[in-house]
């Protein structure tokens, strides 16, 4: 009998094993009990990260014991413990099988913090491969793919955010969102600078929410977090777990939402990381026509596995938990919910049904939305979904997909498909301006201008308009007075507040230098101005989900390349929205307010100050008994907002 048959045999019953090495031990100091076994084979345990993976030991007075380690690998013939404590070294610390679970493990004395491990596993063919924990809360610095052994000491000061949290409704109240790349934002940062200069700039911006684009660790830069290795580790690139939780503080503190994308659609296929686990597809589908992303080169979750969606469902609510996070942007979701997802006939296998629903990320997906909901009042769950998908919003109760919010992907597109059209030919387009209206209400949207828009060719978006110069800057400020006058909450990603010439590169970060300069600053200052009188006027939002918070006023004017619309708040106070989508202002044009009163304007992206023209208007006032119509100015290539005094 080999030394790895005598370790394992029996140890299930709880015979004494005299096959360990001195200095491990078998169960004195185990994270797993009973309840966890059952839960974590039902695909329910809500605290995954408690009993999995790496868990310092201390004694009553703070002394360090030691390390306990667990890990999942059902069909591995053996598994080791390696790091740096035994040279990474296989036959030091081999680990047991507890039960009929397929979870190992094993208690090292005097492992603790920082150290360096993995675990070396004998697949079923015999075959030793070194993965690094897919519970690790701590990682290595990439391109070293290492898990570390960790433990937070974090004490939060954020209170009384959390406690606001807990009434807070997102539906009604102001969301704008600023997407950040953290690697990019100001190359070099940690994320303890970064609680100094992105939370000051934020607030002087006048967003609501910061949402970072993947902060689960990665070892491919490039893929700028969207191919996840550890789904339970923030990166290393920027400091440790503690640290990070730092910076989420800050925020909170300074008034800020925290939101974070999270990929659970899919997972690069690095052996040392979630691929073929224990030897087997383990977290993936066997079957490449379910297990493999044809476009992204990496390998789909086998969401029809209990132990997988509970991995899946755990890790959400490890940020949300663990980090106080206040929303997740769920990535890539359409290719999650249908089979046939960027692929041709004969490459994909329907479902039970016949059709191309994949009823198992649904399933994945109400999951990780209703047990988000049910632990964390006031969170956001976001969709990032570019279909038809019908309920995407919908509560699960009703068969809907649970989520808070959804991204209009269609307004984004409609929107700069006609702003790409020389003005002379919008009024040929000016449906595309006004589409959105119509189905504005069928899911609670937020509205993105994203950083998928400005990579990969398609340029910044000031140079996404046609004109010259100044028209280009014009219709980009007129662009952001529209977009947050329109029904939806609100996301923009880094860089296009200042109107950034070049497309986003993650190499070379942001060009804050342009700031100097005052087209830009002009820019820069009219969003922060759009931001803070947006979170001002509760009749731009506390309505977002209902239709009766919209009335047209012009929506027909396409040969003028204008439009015109009231936000009503609840207590019945408008707020009028024009925007001139073309580069010749309007003298006097007739606009029919809903109330008499005197009015002003709140918001003119053409003013002096942000680089406009400076057409503007004096307040006024208007008697709807007497004289259903104001006359008024249009700037060029603006947006104006008028309120009632």
């Amino acid at each position: 009998m080999s030394f790895f048959s005598r370790l394992f045999k029996s140890n299930a019953a709880g015979e004494e094993n005299n096959y360990l090495p001195q200095g491990s031990y078998l169960n004195p100091y185990s994270t797993l009990g009973e309840l966890d076994f059952h839960l974590i084979s039902e695909g329910r345990h809500e605290r995954l990260w408690d009993v999995l993976g790496a868990h310092i030991k201390r004694d009553a007075d703070g002394s360090l014991i030691g390390t306990a380690f667990s890990v999942w690998a059902p069909n591995a013939q053996a598994v080791s413990l390696v790091g740096d404590h035994n040279f990474w070294d296989r036959n030091t610390h081999p680990m047991v099988r507890a039960g009929s679970t397929g979870i190992w493990e094993i208690f090292v004395a005097d492992v603790g913090p920082n150290t360096c491990y993995k675990f070396a596993i004998c697949t079923i063919n015999g075959t030793w491969v070194d993965h690094a924990d897919p519970m690790a809360r701590a990682t290595e610095h990439p391109p070293r793919t290492a898990s570390v052994v960790t433990e937070s000491n974090y004490n939060w000061n954020d209170s009384q955010w959390m406690e606001k949290r807990k009434s807070y409704q997102p539906w009604r109240s102001p969301v704008s969102v600023y997407e950040v790349h953290a690697g990019s934002w100001r190359p070099g940062l940690s994320y303890l600078q970064m609680a100094d200069e992105l939370v000051a700039y934020v607030l002087e911006q006048g967003f609501t929410h910061v949402e970072f684009l993947p902060i689960t660790e990665h070892p491919y830069s490039p893929s700028w977090g969207y191919q996840v290795t550890s789904f339970f580790a923030p990166t290393s690139r920027f400091g440790s777990p503690d640290e990070f939780r730092f910076l989420v503080d800050a925020l909170h503190q300074a008034g800020i939402g925290v939101i974070l994308d999270w990929v659970p659609a899919h997972f690069p296929k690095d052996e040392w990381a979630l691929a073929k686990f224990d030897g087997t597809a383990l977290y993936e589908h066997a079957d490449p026509r379910l297990g493999e992303h044809p476009d992204w080169g990496t390998l789909i979750f086998n969401f029809g596995r209990n132990e997988v969606r509970n991995f899946l469902v755990a890790s959400a609510l490890y940020w949300l938990e663990e980090f106080h996070i206040d929303g997740l942007r769920v990535d890539a979701v359409a290719s999650m919910l249908y089979l046939d997802y960027s692929r041709k006939e004969g490459e994909w296998l329907p479902n039970k049904f016949g059709g191309r629903e994949n009823l198992e990320a649904v399933q994945l997906l109400q999951e990780a939305t209703s047990t988000a909901y049910k632990h964390h009042q006031g969170i956001m769950m976001i969709a990032e979904e570019s279909t038809a998908w019908g309920g995407v919003t919908k509560e699960t109760s009703s068969n809907g997909l649970g989520f808070g919010f959804k991204w209009n992907m269609g307004w984004m597109h409609d929107t700069l498909e006609y702003l790409q059209h020389e003005p002379i030919h919008r009024m040929f387009h000016h449906n595309e301006i006004t589409f959105s209206i119509l189905y504005a209400w069928s899911e609670n949207f937020m509205l993105p201008l994203s950083h998928d828009e400005v990579v990969h060719g398609k340029g910044s978006l000031v140079n996404k308009f046609p004109g010259d110069r100044w028209q280009k800057l014009a219709t980009l400020r007129a662009l952001y007075g529209f977009m947050w006058a329109h029904p939806g909450k609100k996301l923009l990603f880094m860089g296009q507040e200042f109107a950034q010439n070049n497309e986003w590169n993650q190499e070379v970060g942001l060009q804050w230098y342009l700031t100097e300069f005052a087209e830009h600053n002009g820019v820069q200052k009219a969003l922060a101005d759009i931001n803070m009188s947006y979170k001002g006027l509760p009749s731009m939002w506390e309505k977002d989900i209902f239709a009766d918070g919209f009335q047209w006023i012009v929506g027909d004017d396409g040969a003028g390349n204008t439009l015109a619309f009231v936000r009503w708040s609840d207590k019945g106070i408008p707020v009028v929205c024009v925007t001139n989508f073309s580069p010749v202002p309007h003298e006097q044009y007739s606009l029919r307010l809903p109330v008499s009163g005197v009015w002003r304007e709140v918001v003119n992206t053409d003013d002096l100050k942000y680089g406009g023209s400076g057409i503007t208007n004096n307040s006024f006032a208007v008697d709807v008994d007497t004289n259903l119509y104001a006359k008024v100015r249009i700037p060029p290539l603006a947006t104006v907002w008028f309120e009632r005094v």
